[in-house]
């Protein structure tokens, strides 16, 4: 735990005085042409509160390090995990403005990745999505984004993360780490250079293995990934495809309140490899008898709980400039997923456990299961006619997402079962839905420069997302829930008062579509009735967005100084809707509005050709605007 501490201190500490120079081939950010290579730019010439970090700032990192570490430095961002790289899904958390993760867009080279949560019903996290060393840059939009990122869940911020591009020269690289808790990490990238037989054509092929185990408790996270790439020059454009697979396996911490903290100290966790304290316990709590120490409750520590994934993404891009005045670009993407998400539960014994002669353990492996297989399409067209540029696109998706609760069964006297493989042959469904979710967002945007001074953006997107769900086991459940906005206005202005110089602001309507899942949204509840009462009265998130702020750059030193105010409308918690004696159960509501004000501060000073200083500084302010009342009239919340 130590020398993790210690890697990451040195992580941090480098980042705030980085060195200059790129070391990889990536897609790059127009930068002034006084700018001094920084770490983070600021993102000049935007109508939005905007920061880029190259892939010099990501590399800055330990290997293995999730980029969403690496934006942690950012104004607005706060991030967390329960272990040193930032890589432990169940553990991350991100914010952006107040906003959760859930309520945030992310997209890798324009292909939606969901909003990132754990189990996510319509995408995966970046860290499966592609093999860190192969991300070229990040950029984070504070706000709500930009018209044409394919989200529907950015009530908040959008982050895009964009893929390094094959060398145009022949080569490889090789990346080998080692830490304590018998980590290591082992990457390689072969590059094709530019293959002038086959009209330019480039590619990259790369592998990553990771494996450590928890620095507390019992167990190990591994993770195994792929990641292909090739570039086609098709005369002033490109034709872009990639191949992305990953197998991860990782073994939870146990979750940690302050009352167990104080109790039992940091160090708590799963009781494995001790079986026979997870069996006694198991048993105290099926005959109902004491407790071994040190539970007090059951739910003190478990015997182990893991995730299992394995996903594969891929997709396709065309960029094609028409003629000086049109270009066209259009990717088609696919992404399958296989999950499990498994602990060791007390609660539901193994069968036969009590039978005299029986074998079977007073326990059982509780799984949710998930399947992911989506398709979708991006277009966009723009046309510059000089004084205005006109920019229109669509996304479409169609999403099926398998869910079920599943138990499998173990022995008494020692495991059965490995909780890093996929756990087959369960003795009882206990709930299985299909969900299909049908998206079609389109945008029109023009960007007007009045003069050389003034630039101004307006535009529009609608949105419209059908969430249907029908029952394989368990209650009875289907129906059909949308969320759907025809006009979601976006304005903003850049205007440079001096050379140095420029102030920008913005207003942007954005809208948060339902979740399609038995674990959360609105068939969280796995009730008929509540559904039935959900179509007819809920209204889907939605958010308005002021920002306002300057922008500052020379020679040495470029920052950003914004203020914003947030109105977050239609917030969605699970609410009782009558009296307790009618016994209908709490359902997801609309229960109010949330209002935030902020500040953010960041700079970069360059030193010296190669050597510069960072640093932010936020201030947030979210406010619930309303109480929460159940049915009885009663404030709850």
């Amino acid at each position: 735990m130590k020398h993790h501490l210690m890697l990451g201190a040195a992580s941090a500490a480098l980042l705030l005085i980085a060195a200059g120079p790129s070391l990889a081939a990536e897609t790059t950010v127009p930068a002034a042409p006084t700018e001094v290579d920084a770490v983070v730019v600021i993102g000049q010439g935007q109508s939005r509160q905007v920061q880029t970090l190259n892939s010099e700032a990501i590399s800055l990192e330990a290997a293995g390090t999730s980029p969403l570490k690496a934006i942690d430095k950012l104004p607005g961002v706060t991030f967390q995990s329960a272990d040193a790289f930032g890589a432990y899904e169940w553990s991350t958390r991100i914010s952006i403005r107040g906003f959760n993760q859930n309520q945030l867009g992310f997209t890798l080279d324009g292909v939606p990745l969901g909003d990132m949560s754990y189990g996510a019903h319509n995408g995966l996290h970046i860290s499966r999505a592609i093999t860190n060393e192969n991300i070229g840059r990040v950029e984070l939009a504070q706000g709500a984004g930009a018209l044409g990122v394919a989200s529907t869940s950015n009530l908040g911020g959008t982050l895009q993360f964009f893929s390094r591009a094959p060398s145009e020269a022949m080569g490889g690289q090789l990346n080998v780490t080692g830490g304590a808790d018998n980590m290591y990490r082992v990457f390689g990238r072969y590059d094709t250079g530019a293959i002038e037989q086959l009209g330019g054509l480039r590619a990259y092929a790369s592998i990553a293995s990771q494996s450590t185990e928890k620095w507390k408790g019992g167990g190990d996270q591994k993770q195994f990934q792929y990641d292909v790439k090739a570039v086609l020059p098709i005369g002033q454009g490109d034709l872009t495809a990639f191949y992305n697979g990953s197998q991860r396996r990782e073994q939870d911490y146990q979750d940690l309140s302050f009352a167990l903290i104080k109790r039992l100290g940091r160090n708590w966790d799963n009781t494995r490899p001790n079986w026979a304290l997870a069996i006694a316990a198991a048993n105290a709590y099926q005959k109902g008898t004491a407790l071994p120490a040190p539970f007090t409750t059951v739910d003190d520590a478990y015997y182990a709980g893991a995730g299992v994934r394995d996903d594969e993404l891929f997709g396709a891009t065309l960029n094609l400039p028409i003629n000086d005045m049109v270009k066209f670009n259009a990717t088609a993407y696919g992404h399958t997923n296989k999950g499990q998400g498994l602990w060791y539960t007390p609660y539901v014994a193994s069968p036969g456990y009590g039978v005299v002669g029986s074998t079977a353990a007073p326990l059982s492996i509780r799984t949710t299961e998930y399947d992911i297989d989506r398709r979708g399409l991006i277009g966009g067209l723009t046309v510059d006619l000089g004084a205005h540029v006109i920019g229109a696109g669509f996304w479409v998706e169609n999403n099926d997402f398998n869910q079920a609760r599943r138990y499998y069964a173990e022995t008494a006297s020692a495991p059965s079962r490995d909780p890093l493989d996929f756990q087959e042959t369960p003795f009882f469904t206990q709930w299985a839905y299909n969900f299909e979710t049908k998206t079609t967002v389109g945008h029109v945007e023009d960007t007007w420069t009045v003069n050389d001074a003034l630039k101004v953006n307006f535009g529009f997107k609608a949105i419209k997302v059908e969430n249907s769900v029908t029952r394989v086991a368990g209650n009875a459940l289907a129906g059909t829930i949308e969320s759907k906005d025809s006009f979601l206005p976006q304005v903003g202005f850049v205007f440079k008062a001096t050379p140095d110089i420029e102030v920008f602001g913005g207003y942007t309507e954005n809208m948060g579509a339902y979740v399609s899942a038995a674990t959360s949204g609105p068939f969280g509840s796995q009730n008929q009735a509540a559904v039935d009462y959900i179509a007819k009265t809920l209204e889907p998130e939605a958010s308005k967005t002021i920002e306002l702020g300057a922008r500052y750059r020379n020679e040495r030193f470029q920052g950003v100084a914004a203020v914003y105010h947030v109105a977050f409308d239609n917030r969605l918690l699970a609410a009782s809707t009558a009296a307790p004696i009618l016994g209908l159960p709490a359902v997801l509501s609309n229960v109010g509005s949330v209002e935030t004000q902020g500040l953010e501060l960041a700079g970069t000073y360059s030193l010296t050709d190669a050597w510069s200083i960072y640093g932010a500084y936020t201030y947030n302010d979210s406010t619930y605007q309303d109480d929460v009342i159940n049915g009885s009239g009663v404030v709850t919340v």
